[in-house]
């Protein structure tokens, strides 16, 4: 039995789940530890398996509901509908279970999994490095200092020359610290935006490697502005999101803070959806 005082005990198990992209992931966290994950490319059809996936995952780690101590959830940004579904249904299953329910950003999963499959990080050194005290100083905010080993920024299509991204600084065995905040972007403008951070670096302080990774294919020409500037530090990554990156992240939140407010706690759509903005449009 773990004896840990509970300001360093992380949250036991925890069931992590998002479906904000094209790839619904769940996965049953154990202190950091996978114990089980399934993933699906289920587009537009979240809802039908993400009920009985929870159910599958949770008997392969051989964990009952009630033995769990939290739920964290993807909150996008991402497809509208499949956030709204992963969210509704953590918060269904927080209340019934009386858990504590954790919010977590959907990019900060996908620039972990997709660098760190790549990358050769491994997933247990990364989730035996977290503790409340390491965690607790970052609090999620964004960090000032922009020198890092690397740069991850995860992109998710948003259509329109678009993409739901953010910038985060990575280092081997570690959490990604954020650097700029999750939003919806125009790539060019993006990428330019990139280019002068990188610029006003002095060459030392230069990330040793620049990952965009998730939903590349469609951004690569705005990407490739970068080569000249980057050579062959800079990295294309097609990902899907898996289920472990997730419970990685969440386990992360978890110690962070206490849980989300359940009735509060909703997708983070970083804009209105089209069908709401055609109807401001036409008031």
């Amino acid at each position: 039995m773990n004896h840990e005082s509970n300001e360093e005990r992380p949250l036991q198990r925890l069931l992590a789940l998002d479906t904000s992209t094209s790839s619904l992931a769940v996965a049953v966290m154990e202190n950091g530890k996978l114990l089980a994950e399934k993933n699906i490319h289920a587009e537009r059809n979240h809802s039908a398996y993400l009920v009985s996936a929870i159910g599958d995952v949770l008997t392969a780690a051989g964990v009952a509901k009630a033995e769990l101590d939290g739920i964290a959830v993807g909150v996008g940004p991402g497809s509208y509908t499949g956030a709204r579904i992963a969210v509704t249904t953590a918060k269904t299953l927080a209340w019934a279970l009386r858990l504590p329910v954790f919010g977590v950003s959907s990019l900060e999963a996908i620039a972990l999994g997709g660098w760190a499959r790549s990358a050769g990080q491994d997933a247990a050194a990364i989730g035996a490095a977290l503790s409340p005290s390491a965690e607790a100083a970052k609090s999620g905010a964004v960090r000032q200092s922009r020198s890092a080993g690397d740069w991850i920024v995860p992109l998710v299509d948003a259509r329109r020359g678009q993409a739901y991204t953010a910038l985060f600084a990575a280092e081997a065995g570690r959490m990604p610290e954020r650097l700029e905040p999750d939003g919806i972007r125009l790539m060019a403008s993006w990428t330019e935006q990139l280019a002068g951070l990188l610029d006003s670096l002095a060459p030392e302080e230069r990330p040793s490697g620049v990952w965009f990774v998730g939903e590349t294919a469609l951004h690569e020409p705005a990407v490739e502005m970068l080569r000249p500037i980057l050579g062959e530090v800079l990295h294309l990554i097609p990902y899907e999101l898996e289920g472990i990156w997730a419970g990685l992240a969440g386990a992360r939140r978890a110690l962070l803070r206490g849980g989300d407010d359940m009735h509060a706690l909703e997708p983070n759509y970083t804009q209105l959806a089209e069908a709401e903005a055609k109807r401001l449009r036409e008031r």
